[in-house]
Order: C-alpha cells, then structure tokens, then sequence
C-alpha cells in the first residue's frame, strides 16, 4: 500500500481549466480558474 504522503506528491498539478495555467493549491481553495481568467479585465 502506497503511504498517503508519497501519494499526495505525486497527483499532478492543479490547472486552470479555462488557460490551462497551473494553479497554486490552497487548502480552503476549490476554484478551477486562474486569478487571470477569473476576474478577467473589462
């Protein structure tokens, strides 16, 4: 069985799903855009 840290290491990155852009994880974070694509300039 895999330890539960190794495997949190190794799940890819977290990307926008808009740009494809990586997004930094946060713990209280569930959004799925990047700050760019989510207040996007008028």
């Amino acid at each position: 069985m895999m330890n539960v840290l190794e495997f949190f290491r190794n799940l890819p990155k977290k990307q926008c799903s808009n740009c494809g852009k990586t997004i930094q994880e946060q713990a209280d974070c569930y959004g799925n855009l990047c700050e760019k694509c989510d207040h996007p300039a008028r």
